[in-house]
């Protein structure tokens, strides 16, 4: 089974779906678009995802040229496998729920190496910049509709809303059990005594590889 496009690919497969481009010019819109806010992008792996892109034949050349002493600039058009992946990609993306790995929950996970009254106190501060976090989205995201941008090019921006209000609630609750005495770690040291928990739930190929590298990764 091939490995399934990551975020980069399937970015650079939704701009040529707009027409053919050179990478250069992708760059551009992605930047334009603020796709750079929900992919991790920079200027080599943007380059390394084309060509590998190329390789398996989910886009190809349409032209190559060159302009006096400057680099030759090869502009790129999806194929029509391409435009079949990038669709099945999405669905899967949207359909399946896959395994993350936040650092927050990292913290979570060994927060009982801090005292109880420590944790609340760092849990406000990350409340507080989740409230400025939070308010710059809110504004930010209020802009863009009454500008007239239809609301469907502004979803993501709605997801990331809807988890930074999730994350501030659960770090205000936690921080309130905590300073009430209704959550405590009072367990002799044995830290490394936890109970078992299910596995993530893993379906298609999202997990082919280690998902902690995954998330990070920029290219094909």
């Amino acid at each position: 089974m091939s490995r399934p496009l990551t975020p980069l690919a399937l970015t650079v497969l939704r701009m040529l779906c707009d027409g053919p481009m050179h990478p250069y010019e992708m760059r551009q819109r992605i930047r334009d678009h603020a796709y750079d806010h929900a992919v991790k992008i920079t200027h080599g792996a943007l380059y390394h995802s084309v060509e590998r892109l190329a390789a398996t034949g989910l886009i190809e050349t349409l032209e190559t040229s060159r302009e006096g002493r400057r680099p030759e600039r090869t502009v790129y058009t999806i194929t029509a496998a391409g435009r079949d992946a990038a669709n099945f990609r999405l669905g899967e993306l949207l359909a399946r729920p896959t395994a993350e790995f936040p650092l927050f929950g990292t913290a979570l996970a060994f927060i009982n190496l801090l005292p109880e009254k420590e944790v609340a106190r760092q849990l406000r501060h990350r409340a507080v910049l989740l409230e400025a976090k939070l308010a710059g989205h809110q504004t930010a995201h209020e802009s863009l509709l009454k500008s007239g941008l239809e609301r469907y090019k502004l979803l993501d921006h709605e997801w990331s809303i809807a988890r930074v209000r999730a994350e501030l609630d659960f770090a205000r609750a936690l921080a309130d059990d905590l300073e009430s005495g209704h959550v405590t770690w009072n367990d002799d040291g044995e830290s490394a005594r936890r109970p078992a928990m299910p596995a993530p739930h893993r379906t298609g190929p999202d997990t082919t590889e280690d998902d902690t590298t995954e998330t990070a990764r920029e290219a094909t």
